[in-house]
């Protein structure tokens, strides 16, 4: 595995794939995910890359390499387009990664934290946040709705953007459960944080309008677009709005795309000493969301019974 990873570290062997991130009432752009790519032999999943690469030491190199890359592209991005990146808590933490990232064009930059397991310290991790924030750099947490730590990194960090987990957004609108749950979780965003909320893995009309039908203000999915190349050229001036990956859905009216509201303030520094218990004034709120979640298990599984 170390001799595997060394190799695609050596020739940096991945590719950066871009996935728009779509305003669901216009149907126009309004930032992009990178997504690295590898076609070494055997062919696996990033997900497997990565997981390997951390397992042999080589974690934070890897996703260093990954998000070099992809910040090559930010230049040539139209002007009106935010790009998304992706970080462990681990990567995140490391001074290469503020440095590397700090030399960019922050005010363009979502940082996507990936991390599903418990954060070690989040009072280190918020004043590495906070650093990151008055810099520019806004925050997402991915996959909410996918489990307690989704809901943790909600609670603890206040991002300025919640993605909801693509297993909320699939099947949707065909599943009562799901879509009580997606209401209230963007309800919850929206109200607690003022945060965008993004539906990722939208794949069929049907979803799109029921998240539409439920105030989701963004989204993501094969269905408004598959990650795919930036189509211009360097050097060449694109217009503001226009789509990185073919068929967006609708046309993009002209214009720049609407810009992700300022962070918020972070507290001056952190807790002498940490907590990691959800915050008193979300209780109820957090009680609620894993009630939901509870009962869209039991649905599930009594589902599965009777097939």
């Amino acid at each position: 595995m170390e001799e595997r990873v060394r190799g695609v570290l050596a020739q940096r062997a991945l590719e950066t794939l871009l996935q728009p991130i779509m305003d669901l009432r216009s149907g126009r752009p309004v930032g992009v995910e990178a997504l690295s790519r590898f076609y070494q032999q055997p062919l696996r999943p990033p997900d497997v890359w990565f997981n390997e690469a951390a397992s042999v030491g080589l974690g934070i190199d890897l996703e260093m390499l990954a998000i070099r890359k992809a910040l090559e592209i930010l230049p040539r991005l139209p002007s009106g387009l935010y790009l998304s990146l992706n970080a462990s808590v681990e990567t995140t933490m490391s001074d290469e990664f503020r440095d590397v990232v700090g030399g960019a064009d922050t005010d363009r930059l979502v940082l996507e934290i990936t991390e599903h397991t418990k954060v070690p310290s989040y009072a280190l991790f918020l004043q590495r946040i906070q650093d990151l924030r008055s810099m520019g750099l806004r925050l997402a947490v991915d996959d909410a709705g996918a489990g307690y730590a989704s809901f943790r990194h909600v609670l603890n960090l206040s991002p300025d953007v919640i993605k909801l987990d693509i297993d909320l957004t699939r099947g949707i609108d065909k599943d009562p459960a799901r879509r009580a749950l997606g209401s209230a979780l963007l309800t919850f965003g929206i109200d607690a944080y003022n945060a965008s909320m993004v539906a990722e893995g939208i794949e069929t009309a049907g979803e799109l309008d029921t998240l539409r039908d439920l105030g989701c203000p963004m989204g993501q999915g094969f269905y408004l677009g598959r990650p795919g190349r930036l189509r211009q050229p360097a050097g060449t001036n694109a217009q503001p709005g226009q789509a990185p990956s073919p068929q967006p859905v609708g046309q993009a009216p002209a214009g720049r795309a609407t810009p992700l509201p300022k962070a918020p303030a972070a507290p001056d520094s952190p807790a002498e000493k940490e907590d990691l218990s959800v915050p008193e004034r979300h209780l109820e709120e957090y009680a609620q969301l894993l009630a939901m979640a509870a009962e869209i298990r039991d649905v599930q599984r009594a589902t599965t019974a009777r097939r």
